[in-house]
């Protein structure tokens, strides 16, 4: 792949109104600063981040790139950012990591937080920019919706969130913005973006949602994102309260976990779902939900090695016990 190294600042490839409503949107997320380290793929959107974030915090910025090592074009790609950011002076390291089997993409993306977590630390980062946009947490809310799932799976991505297993903050500046806009600050750099060829390929679920979306203009794209900000806000809503539930309505015996309900049905399905998590079993919100309608109708119920009875208007939960050969 032929690629233009841009040598000049960034701040001179694209107009300034976008660079301070960048640094604005950092801030907001950012207010203590520090040395920002950004996930940089090479494709369109992180290399738009890489630019915008240059432009506001030169000097302070550092680049990983994580090679999957799931296409063969991945050694390459990696390849080009480093040289981009070479040209640019920005430290850049390529963090090759290897994917578990089973579900790849859940492999992928615990591969990516571990090694982006171990870099971060080696390198004195203090927070993780990514690249989600909105029209990210569009198609992800769209699918969601399109699978009937509850709240959690609802919730988009937050602004700010922690690389998984730590504290680090992981920053996502770019949630307000759009992909096309992104698309044009790359070109305006003179840069050619990685094109990944899983997004086009109707085999994927999110590629059909996107070109689904390409011929709904009616859609307001914008507002599903701010939609699916205010579901991740109810998310946490919805944790307090389950937290809250499961400390003054739970009781842990020796040998059983004793509930009584008080919460509404969102809450007592995640309080439910921790204690048969903690006895061992398969805690699915589907098969969850279908015990807790069991047991608001006074019937008891078993889940994946739980047996849960009605005692009055307390639930008891227990280990199945061993079957008789």
């Amino acid at each position: 792949m032929k690629q233009t190294v841009v040598r000049s600042p960034a701040s001179e490839s694209f107009p300034h109104p976008l660079i301070a409503r960048f640094a604005g949107d950092l801030a907001r997320l950012w207010p203590e600063g520090g040395k920002l380290g950004l996930a940089v793929s090479g494709g369109p959107d992180s290399l738009a981040l890489l630019l915008l974030a240059e432009a506001v915090m030169p000097g302070e910025v550092e680049i990983a790139t994580v090679d999957h090592g799931l296409r063969t074009e991945s050694g390459s790609e990696a390849a080009m950012v480093a040289e981009l950011c070479a040209g640019h002076g920005i430290p850049h390291e390529i963090l090759a990591v290897k994917v578990a089997p089973g579900n790849l993409q859940d492999s992928a993306r615990q591969a990516r937080y571990a090694a982006l977590r171990e870099w971060a630390v080696r390198k004195g980062v203090s927070a993780i920019a990514t690249a989600h946009h909105a029209d990210d947490q569009a198609e992800t809310l769209l699918m969601r919706l399109n699978r009937a799932s509850g709240v959690a799976g609802l919730a988009g991505v937050r602004a700010r969130g922690a690389i998984p297993g730590s504290q680090l903050p992981v920053l996502r500046p770019l949630l307000g913005w759009r992909r096309a806009e992104l698309a044009e600050i790359v070109s305006a750099a003179g840069l050619e973006a990685v094109r990944d060829p899983s997004n086009e390929d109707p085999r994927f679920d999110r590629a059909r949602m996107r070109q689904a979306l390409q011929g709904c203009d009616w859609l307001d794209i914008g507002a599903l994102a701010t939609s699916a900000s205010h579901i991740a806000d109810a998310e946490v809503v919805l944790q307090w309260a389950a937290q809250r539930e499961w400390q003054e309505r739970v009781r842990i015996d020796e040998d059983a976990i004793r509930y009584r309900p008080s919460a509404p049905g969102a809450v007592m399905l995640r309080v439910l779902g921790r204690a048969i998590a903690m006895l061992g079993g398969e805690a699915r919100l589907g098969n969850v939900a279908r015990l807790l309608n069991r047991l608001l109708a006074g019937k008891d119920g078993t889940l994946g090695g739980v047996v849960a009875r009605c005692d009055g208007g307390e639930w008891v939960l227990r280990k199945e016990p061993p079957r008789r050969v």
